[in-house]
């Protein structure tokens, strides 16, 4: 019987690729080892799949952004090793302003999830249902992000924390926490989510007394920030969320407590 789907000469299939009915591969497309990718999916030029990556039907990676500003120039969308991609999740590529979209490793995009160009989605992330990115958002490593959230464009949300379902995220979320409420707010530390990570007790107990300085002393984030400096014993912990607050361009969450 003959094959049903389309692939490209000009695309780069590695070993062990299985490819289901009626899907598209362009040219200027890499796929990786041992990858499964069901019917109907759509992969578009500047796709770069790694090994052991599963992507389901619907799909479409690597499609031109929905940004005004893209002028067809040469950018990609990048899929880390073993990467599963469910049904209608769309990854567009990159425009001039970073020059491409990245998934890491090991992240679960569930359903009708929509990466917008130029975001960076980090390693063991896991996106629920319906997820909407907007353009250059970054999502570190180990987040987990609930079922029909909507991020705003260029918000940074940090590593290891939980995100409610249908959440309106605005402001950046610093590493560590779970975030809740209308609007967006700090809700407590992501102990469980820690917890499973093979965070110590004592490093939780560290990270759970800087947010206390930060959400519950009553101080404004940069008095705050430097009371935490002043307080707390230096550590890979207390830099990174510092550097994290320090760094925000568009403001941290407030509390909620």
């Amino acid at each position: 019987m003959a094959n049903l789907y389309s692939i490209n000469p000009d695309a780069k299939i590695g070993n062990n690729a299985q490819i289901g009915d009626f899907t598209i591969i362009h040219e200027d497309v890499e796929i990786g080892d041992n990858v499964k990718i069901y019917g109907n999916v759509t992969i578009f030029p500047g796709a770069r799949i790694g090994d052991n990556v599963t992507i389901f039907p619907g799909a479409v990676i690597s499609a031109v952004p929905q940004d005004l500003k893209f002028r067809g120039e040469k950018t990609y969308a990048y899929v880390g090793n073993g990467t599963t991609i469910r049904e209608c999740a769309t990854i567009n590529r990159g425009t001039a302003s970073k020059g491409e979209t990245r998934v890491g490793d090991n992240t679960l995009l569930m359903a009708y999830v929509h990466v917008a160009h130029d975001c960076r989605i980090g390693n063991r992330v896991i996106v629920s249902n319906a997820v909407q990115f907007a353009g250059e958002v970054v999502v570190d490593d180990c987040a987990v992000i609930g079922g029909g959230s909507l991020v705003h464009q260029f918000c940074h949300l940090g590593r290891n924390i939980m995100l409610q379902g249908g959440a309106l995220v605005n402001k950046d979320i610093p590493p560590f926490v779970k975030a809740a409420r209308e609007p967006i707010s700090y809700v407590g530390l992501n102990s469980i989510g820690l917890h499973r990570n093979g965070f110590s007790e004592e490093e939780i107990k560290q990270i759970s007394d800087i947010y206390k300085i930060i959400y519950l002393s009553d101080l404004n984030v940069t008095n705050a920030v430097q009371l935490v400096m002043d307080k707390i014993p230096e550590s890979p912990y207390r830099d990174e969320i510092v550097n994290f607050i320090n760094n925000s361009g568009r403001g941290i969450i407030r509390s909620a407590i």
